[in-house]
């Protein structure tokens, strides 16, 4: 899969503004970003729903704008809105589904059975406008899987699951990826969801790629150590306290938080904490932690990722 300057505009709304993008089959990739940072907008353009603005892309090696057709034979789709007939039984729209690409309902049969450990089997026959929001989810998943698509795009998957439901998810999400050799393309808000699964990450914001690889080279680039303190009144003066000071690889200031990274995090805890002290820096919280894929977003946009946020 790969894209090229892909943009999309909306009026005066620069959505997407174009990102370079390349994930290498069998590998799980995952978009990582706060909910109105374009997430979505990628996955329908390189799901042939929505048409690029500017640039190209390219899936299972067919272009998206001229062979649409090809593209969806290729691809399996969970959007972050299920397009669930509710009219219908659960197990009439895998079946359904199955049969729009050419399945026997012998095989449809056997995809069901499979596909078990992430669908509510017991409400398979009942109509779907009877179903929670988590066994619509789950269910939505089940029919981007039904015919073992070659792509799978999973966008926020797990949006409003319990936690148990969000467990089937990743289980069966990594079974497609090592047994299979399925290439998925996740998005989400959720840190610990691309930190669990994805073998790279690209961290989009305001429709930009503002970083990209793997959760653990990510994390490395920030340091070892995150020493975090929350400032009670003027932080310029806490970050002229901990200038220079032997140890930090880096000292930055996010609002009322300041941060300092270290290889050694442990040795400097103590020293950051009279550095404060001596500088009549009133903290209100002050601690040490390894760093986090919210520090790297943090890093490389300014502000924290807060799932759900608008």
């Amino acid at each position: 899969m790969r894209a090229e300057g892909l943009a999309r505009r909306f009026g005066d709304l620069d959505a997407v503004a174009g990102i370079d993008l390349e994930v290498e089959p069998g590998e799980i990739y995952g978009f990582l970003g706060p909910n109105g940072a374009g997430k979505s907008t990628v996955v329908r353009m390189l799901t042939t729903l929505l048409a690029p603005t500017a640039g190209r892309a390219w899936v299972g090696g067919v272009d998206v704008v001229e062979r649409p057709g090809d593209v969806r034979f290729l691809i399996g789709v969970a959007l972050q809105e299920a397009g669930l007939d509710k009219k219908m039984t659960g197990r009439e729209v895998l079946v359904t589904q199955g049969r729009l690409f050419g399945l026997t309902r012998a095989e449809i049969d056997r995809r069901i059975d499979e596909l078990s450990p992430i669908l509510d089997m017991p409400a398979l026959d009942r109509l779907v406008g009877t179903y929670s929001g988590g066994m619509a989810r789950r269910l939505d998943v089940a029919a981007g899987l039904v015919h073992n698509p070659k792509v799978l795009f999973l966008d926020e998957p797990t949006t409003g699951l319990d936690p148990p439901g969000r467990v089937r998810v990743w289980e069966e999400v990594r079974r497609l990826n090592e047994e299979v050799g399925m290439t998925l393309f996740l998005t989400t808000q959720y840190l610990e969801e691309a930190d669990e699964l994805a073998d790279r990450v690209g961290i989009i914001d305001a429709g930009k790629l503002v970083a990209e690889g793997t959760p653990a080279d990510l994390k490395r680039s920030i340091g070892v150590d995150v020493i975090t303190a929350h400032i009670d009144g003027d932080a310029a003066a806490a970050m002229d306290a901990l200038a220079g000071i032997e140890g930090a690889s880096s000292v930055d200031q996010f609002g009322s938080e300041v941060r300092v990274s270290a290889t050694n995090g442990g040795r400097l805890l103590s020293p950051v904490a009279l550095a404060l002290n001596r500088a009549g820096v009133s903290v209100r919280e002050l601690a040490m932690r390894t760093p986090t894929l919210d520090d790297v977003f943090l890093d490389v946009t300014g502000h924290h990722l807060k799932a759900g946020a608008t």
